[in-house]
């Protein structure tokens, strides 16, 4: 970050008030420094929902909205999720680099040696419903592992920074699985370190005690996909809750735990399953006339889920490569012929082809397809933002990390623009 220029602050009548410094990074627009503008001016800058406002320095993760471009540390999203590894995208989002195959061995035992959860923790399962949502069970079993693990929370220490990220991403998944184990009353079965990461967290999902699970390669590669696919963009509304909590000098459990929090938001991780119900609630391929007519009247409230992308004004780059992904799946699974799948496939092609939805730019994006695979693969729908949550947790980490690490890093403190009653007194009998 380097200062370029300077911006001049006028008055009503263009006459000079301050100067404010002007940064550019390596990608993107440059950004105007307002830290001192209410010294300078005694106003604030007015942004709702931050769209204008660049919260923090980073060199994770670059995103181009209007031309589709995905970049973690640098390399496009296409490139690692076609030709990469999760474990090797997490060390990767962690320590800047790609591993060598040395590095990535020792990093993949180094997950795999504490993929267990600590024995006790189990009993925390006991006091929930067998219906409670599966994010509701992780804000409180994630939040708790600092009880469990407080060996290592001097965030100060980057041995304790680096050793808390390794739990996290180790143990998210078994306790993701856990979560889908307890909610169809079923026991947990344990990490077994002779598997991969995701064929690990797959055999926890899906064997019991007296059936093995033995995982697919094709549906091990798209899960893999997936979380290489959600595992960071940028300053969204969970990393952005992260950095927030993080702040504060919170432990980085309770720092997850607010990202997964806010990921459980239908506006934001949510939202695949939210593609899902959206296609029960159709039901059939006949229905779709109606609800595309639905989605186009300006008057009604519906809206086609899975559709669009805030950031995105181009095609999602993520969103091909998961319909890419979600075409293996069907094929190697059989079920083009499927009635949910046939109609998911028949809303795409519209889509695709409508000048509507062209003109507006909603294409189908990474939540579109990515809940369609979810649910070829077996995943129950409450499961897909706890999926998600599994996913997204590295790039929470390594967020966290880099604000800890950051120097000029302060306790977040956003102000406002006030608009209640002024000053008043209470009445004198008042007691």
């Amino acid at each position: 970050m380097t200062q370029t220029r300077t911006f001049t602050v006028v008055d009503e009548n263009s006459q000079p008030i301050c100067e404010l410094p002007v940064f550019n990074g390596t990608l993107g627009p440059d950004v105007i420094d307002v830290q001192a503008l209410y010294r300078k001016t005694g106003m604030f800058t007015f942004d709702p929902g931050f769209n204008s406002t660049a919260s923090c320095a980073s060199d994770i993760t670059y995103i181009d909205g209007e031309k589709g471009i995905l970049l973690y540390r640098g390399y496009p999203i296409e490139q690692l999720a076609e030709r990469g590894t999760f474990l090797e995208v997490c060390h990767l989002l962690l320590y800047n680099e790609l591993p060598t195959t040395d590095e990535l061995t020792a990093f993949e035992q180094n997950i795999t040696m504490h993929t267990m959860v600590h024995d006790q923790l189990t009993n925390f399962f006991k006091g929930f419903r067998r219906d409670a949502h599966p994010m509701a069970i992780m804000v409180g079993v994630v939040g708790a592992l600092s009880a469990f693990y407080h060996d290592a929370l001097d965030i100060n220490s980057k041995r304790d920074r680096d050793l808390s990220a390794i739990r996290l991403i180790a143990k998210v998944p078994t306790i993701v699985a856990m979560c889908h184990k307890y909610s169809v009353g079923l026991p947990f079965m344990y990490p077994n370190n002779k598997l991969s990461y995701v064929e690990n967290f797959m055999r926890m999902m899906f064997a019991t005690p007296c059936d093995d699970y033995i995982p697919n390669p094709v549906l091990v590669r798209a899960l893999d996909r997936i979380l290489i696919l959600h595992a960071d963009h940028e300053q969204n509304a969970s990393t952005s809750t992260v950095r927030l909590a993080g702040s504060s000098g919170a432990n980085p459990y309770a720092c997850i735990t607010a990202g997964i929090a806010c990921l459980w938001g239908a506006a934001h991780g949510g939202a695949n399953e939210a593609v899902l119900n959206m296609l029960q609630q159709i039901g059939d391929v006949s229905e779709i006339p109606k609800f595309i007519a639905r989605a186009k009247d300006k008057n009604d409230s519906f809206r086609l889920m899975g559709f669009g992308h805030r950031v995105y004004k181009n095609y999602d780059p993520r969103a091909k490569l998961m319909r890419a992904t979600c075409y293996e799946v069907l094929e190697e699974l059989g079920l083009h012929d499927d009635k949910l799948f046939k109609l998911a496939l028949e809303l795409e092609r519209i889509a695709l082809e409508d000048p509507y939805f062209i003109e507006k730019k909603l294409y189908p994006n990474v939540d579109f397809y990515s809940g369609i695979v979810l649910h070829a693969l077996g995943i129950p729908t409450n499961m897909f933002t706890a999926i998600f949550a599994m996913g997204r947790s590295i790039g929470w980490i390594a967020h966290w990390d880099e604000m800890i690490s950051d120097p000029d890093q302060r306790i977040g403190r956003p102000r406002q623009l006030y608009t209640g009653e002024t000053r008043r007194d209470l009445p004198s009998q008042h007691r």
